[in-house]
């Protein structure tokens, strides 16, 4: 979830849908029932009271994430919603996304109310139901006074109505139906989890509004509508069908239906490049919440297809997905790091999806290793351990030298994480949900069968078949679980999930070691007359291993079983991607976790990342041989060519560039020249130009064609966004600015000169060497800067994107005639630089 902003900034900077299969509590039944396909699923979840987590670092998370939940003042909270409908208020404002000016305000409130309900749920606490019901009963005060205050009957929010009506014009406004996804949702919960009868009548009223709303608005209206972030309005809704058996909400549900996104998936199409990755997550839950509840197999089809295009392309080794919020092209990982990748959210939704699919095909193990890895790496380390109040991170970063964090546009110190009432990001949001849900997927069922699969100090109790279970384990400081049971006594089979990473698992029942060595990738099936203190202790050798990123093979990042290890570096922030000595990597200690090996030539410890905060990490690195420098003259266009697309290369290296996608000939300033037209021509460089260089010098004539549109370029060398050096006639400051970086965006060395003269030849040039950079037009030093440590060596073994006209990012493309355009891998003096600029 992002709030409006500008490209830049943007990209530098599952108790709701779980418990749809749990059914309603005991003190809040149906109102009536209607078709549903829960009946298929054929695994369920236990109810939040049957599981109980032990002592660990999941529990130590839910106990920091419970003190917060009950140390909030909902009057604070509520101020906004107060002041909506003219009622009296006299608490202090929230802060951050929850200022009384903010658009998004009171998403945090419905965050506050599942998560209230599902802390009370799984611990039983009456003070956190109790908190609830008062928090329920001020919000109907609030949706009771919304027509005196000239709103529709039913509405509830903390802004006005007239949000929608901005949102249905087109006129621009940061995402209504998503907060009101997130009040409804909260409603829900605490009428499914804590018994709120009172909160099943203030949603209900609620959906009766949206429907009366969006009944109004023609299919095509309602996509205009559905392009603005909504989140998972089609799972409430199925919700609200799920609770009533009325299928007019199951008709709501499927105006949510997103064309512009459904269609592609539901033919197992990848087209979510560009697209806003949180904004999409919670529509396929939602998706699948429409299957269940009765509607075609399309929908399943969709939320599958989905997952599996997320999981396989588009995600990075911790689970997370996104850099910058957005999903880019398939397989990019090492193209795309930056201490913004992984956004929380999307992995809170994720998991919700997730559990859903496992409900419905449980014999999937490669779900639960996909669910594990992301809640042992990133869900369980979004949390400050040194906080009484568990606060949250928003990215879990994964560039060079990263720092867990709220990123700076929230306008607090970059390096910190949330607070009590100064932050209120959605990742704020949902970590109030995730901290206080860690025991709900542990463990499911169905009549005969109980299958774990999780490993997570807990106990379960399985109160149809009157027996309990305690599970004992240590992961990852450990190798094994054990499973006792430790009351009562059943017939029925125990499955455990035997992890696509534990090849070799072995198996003790009642301390005597079984011949069954179950398959990674497999489950662990035993069946007897469980009794009182039988035990069932499970070997699952963790090994180091190393996983290649998938565009680039040199790039890799250590696990240790299902961990993955970050290298700690405390106080000092890497500007490059490290390259470590796979050869080096020795675990040093077994409890707690802890690896050492060779980066860069120094020692570094290597830890979970979940247990690594407070300090700059590395978790990709650089591997295998460093490339050789490039020659003294790496290549030299003079685009004297008059057709083909061949560009050649007068120093006889043979790199031969190639004219694409629109990109002609022209007039030079002598000869010939390249024309790009600004809409997708470019020229493509030869592969690894200056692939190892520790110096180098790019020298250039343009003609600019009017004014340049901000962040084209003029050249970009790199791999990606993570690592790139580039020349821009126009940055956001309105100058001409030369930048390299190795740690994506936010980390980029830079020199800002005044902006081009158009319309006539100018020659530009930048050198570097020895830690200083200098930007030179028409052969006069424009600027430097004399602390530059990124170098092109850093960028990795190569630099496979090379462009004139063209970025590493989707930025526009340039309007100008390049000629004369050459790569030196050495340092020109400034003599050289002005003599090439006099040439005639």
């Amino acid at each position: 979830m992002t709030p409006p902003l500008g490209r830049r900034t943007f990209l530098t900077a599952a108790a709701a849908a779980a418990t749809v299969t749990d059914g309603p509590t005991a003190q809040a039944a149906p109102r009536s029932t209607g078709p549903s396909r829960q009946q298929a699923t054929r695994v369920r979840p236990f109810p939040p009271a049957a599981v109980s987590l032990l002592a660990g670092p999941f529990q130590e998370n839910q106990s920091r994430n419970t003190a917060y939940l009950r140390f909030v003042d909902i009057d604070r909270l509520l101020h906004t919603f107060r002041l909506n409908v003219g009622l009296t208020t006299t608490a202090q404002p929230c802060g951050g996304w929850e200022g009384p000016t903010v658009e998004l305000r009171g998403h945090s409130t419905g965050h506050l109310l599942s998560g209230l309900a599902l802390a009370y749920a799984n611990t039983g606490d009456t003070a956190l139901r109790d908190k609830g019901r008062r928090l329920v009963a001020a919000l109907a005060d609030c949706q009771a006074a919304s027509p005196s205050a000239g709103y529709g009957k039913g509405y509830l929010s903390a802004f006005p109505e007239s949000f929608f009506d901005r949102l249905e014009a087109g006129t621009g406004v940061w995402a209504p139906y998503y907060t009101l996804h997130k009040i409804m949702a909260g409603l829900v919960d605490q009428y499914r989890l804590a018994g709120n009868e009172q909160a099943l009548d203030v949603v209900l009223r609620k959906g009766e509004w949206v429907n009366r709303r969006t009944a109004q608005l023609s299919h095509e209206q309602m996509q205009r509508v559905l392009e603005t972030e909504f989140g998972g309005m089609n799972d409430v809704l199925a919700d609200l069908h799920a609770l009533t058996g009325d299928a007019v909400w199951l008709e709501v549900a499927e105006r949510f239906t997103h064309t512009r996104v459904f269609d592609p998936l539901a033919a197992g199409e990848d087209r979510l490049a560009g697209l806003h990755a949180n904004t999409q997550i919670p529509k396929m839950v939602g998706a699948i919440r429409l299957w269940q509840e009765g509607l075609p197999d399309r929908y399943r089809t969709i939320a599958r297809n989905f997952w599996q295009i997320v999981t396989d392309h588009h995600s990075y080794v911790i689970g997370g997905n996104s850099n910058g919020e957005a999903f880019h092209e398939p397989d990019v990982v090492a193209g795309q790091l930056s201490n913004g990748t992984c956004e929380n959210c999307n992995s809170y939704n994720m998991l919700k999806l997730t559990r859903l699919l496992h409900f419905e095909e449980p014999g999937r193990t490669d779900l639960l290793d996909y669910y594990e890895r992301t809640l042992c790496n990133q869900m369980l380390g979004e949390q400050d351990p040194d906080s009484a109040h568990g606060f949250n991170i928003y990215y879990t970063g994964l560039g060079p030298g990263s720092f867990k964090q709220q990123p700076s546009f929230m306008g607090t110190d970059p390096q910190a994480y949330s607070t009590d009432y100064d932050n209120f990001s959605c990742d704020h949001g949902t970590g109030m949900e995730t901290h206080a849900k860690f025991a709900d997927t542990i463990y499911t069922h169905d009549e005969q069968r109980l299958l774990v699969n999780l490993f997570i100090p807990s106990e379960v109790n399985w109160q149809e078949r009157n027996i309990t279970w305690r599970q004992t384990t240590a992961l990852p400081d450990s190798s094994s679980t054990l499973l006792t049971v430790t009351s009562g006594g059943a017939s029925h089979q125990l499955l455990v999930r035997i992890p696509g990473w534990a090849t070799g698992a072995r198996v003790k029942l009642n301390g005597r070691t079984l011949s069954n060595r179950p398959a990674a990738g497999s489950w662990l099936t035993l069946g007897r007359a469980w009794r009182r203190g039988d035990r069932v202790e499970v070997t699952l050798p963790m090994r180091t291993t190393v996983e290649a990123t998938p565009d680039d093979p040199d790039v890799q990042a250590v696990l240790h079983g299902p961990v993955v290890l970050a290298g700690a570096y405390g106080a000092t922030a890497s500007p490059w991607m490290p390259r470590l000595d796979t050869a080096t990597v020795r675990q040093t200690s077994a409890s707690p976790l802890r690896l050492t090996a060779t980066a860069d030539g120094e020692t570094v410890t290597l830890l979970p990342i979940a247990r690594v905060h407070h300090q700059y990490y590395n978790v990709y690195w650089l591997t295998g041989r460093p490339p050789s420098p490039p020659p003294a003259f790496a290549a030299w266009h003079r685009f004297d060519e008059t057709s083909g697309t061949s560009a050649a290369d007068a120093t006889g290296n043979g790199r031969t560039a190639t004219l694409a996608d629109g990109a002609s000939w022209t007039q030079g300033r002598t000869g010939g020249a390249v024309a790009l037209d600004g809409q997708e021509g470019h020229v493509a460089l030869a592969e690894d130009l200056l692939a190892g260089a520790s110096a180098y010098s790019v020298a250039t004539w343009v003609k600019l064609a009017g004014q340049p549109a901000a962040w084209s370029r003029i050249f970009d060398f790199g791999t990606g966004v993570s690592a790139n050096m580039f020349l821009t006639p126009m940055s956001d400051a309105g100058t001409l600015r030369y930048a390299i970086t190795a740690g994506g965006g936010g980390a980029e060395q830079r020199i800002n000169a005044d902006p081009l003269p158009t319309d006539r030849w100018v020659h530009v040039a930048v050198t570097y060497g020895a830690g200083t950079a200098v930007l030179y037009v028409d052969g006069k030093e424009a600027g430097r800067n004399t602390a530059v440590t990124v170098e092109p060596r850093y960028f990795g073994n190569h630099i496979r994107a090379a462009y004139i006209g063209r970025s590493q990012y989707a930025d526009p493309y340039l309007k100008a005639a390049v000629d004369d355009f050459r790569v030196y891998g050495r340092t020109l003096s400034a003599a050289e630089v002005t003599s090439l600029a006099q040439e005639s």
